[in-house]
């Protein structure tokens, strides 16, 4: 848990360190501000100043835990951003522009500035944390599952805000799920016919090869300065 953060670090680190411009977006549930290997890459990219985006996805429960038996300061999981000076934002991930506003300022602090961003999504799962947790119903109650479904449904509420600011009708919202429901059905059944591929395509489209032969990049001036 919270193994993909000091990994994040790393590639907001070759950023900077090649002189490319871009942003390393480093996705985490709740449970894993409690690792110490988060803190220990939130230290370091306040000190070295990467252009690195922290996302941590508040679902309320980990895998079956939840923030109030596992987490002391669980109001707000960002705010311990501010121990290592490092800017922090809560976003509501019911709404969708407001999630896409405040990831754009995230990114536009890390491209303009190369400096980190902590922020939170407020959001919910219906269903287990994995396949492990199959029976996610043992620490959390039907009703409060059912409750979140009916009032705080993402895609619900966007259809919603579609159909009043008359960008779609119903009818169209109903067409176009739909038609998502058979180009997944296609992409499974496709994957599910085709021959498994041969061993040595392993590592094809694993990384993705930058030619960077800048100055910048060859020699870690734009990282360092000097």
């Amino acid at each position: 848990v919270g193994g993909q953060t000091p990994l994040g670090l790393g590639l907001a680190y070759a950023l900077k360190y090649k002189g490319l411009k871009g942003c390393c977006f480093c996705y985490m549930g709740d449970g894993a501000v409690n690792q110490g290997a988060y803190h220990e890459s939130l230290n370091l990219a306040a000190l070295w100043k990467l252009p690195v985006v922290y996302v941590i996805e508040n679902n309320k429960y980990s895998m079956g835990t939840t923030i109030d038996r596992s987490s002391a300061m669980r109001n707000c999981l960002a705010e311990r951003a501010d121990g290592y000076g490092i800017v922090w934002d809560i976003a509501n991930g019911e709404d969708l522009y407001e999630v896409r506003a405040k990831a754009h300022n995230a990114l536009e602090r890390a491209h303009k500035h190369s400096l980190p961003t902590v922020l939170e999504i407020d959001t919910y799962r219906y269903y287990g944390h994995s396949v492990a947790d199959a029976n996610a119903k043992k620490y959390r109650s039907p009703e409060e599952i059912e409750r979140y479904k009916a009032h705080h449904d993402p895609l619900r509420l966007w259809q919603k805000r579609l159909v009043d600011e008359g960008v779609m009708t119903v009818e169209e919202i109903e067409k176009l799920d739909e038609s998502i429901k058979d180009e997944a059905n296609a992409a499974a059944q496709f994957a599910l016919d085709s021959e498994f591929p041969a061993p040595e395509t392993i590592f094809e489209d694993v990384y993705w090869e930058v030619d960077n032969n800048t100055e910048a990049g060859s020699t870690g001036r734009h990282f360092f300065g000097d």
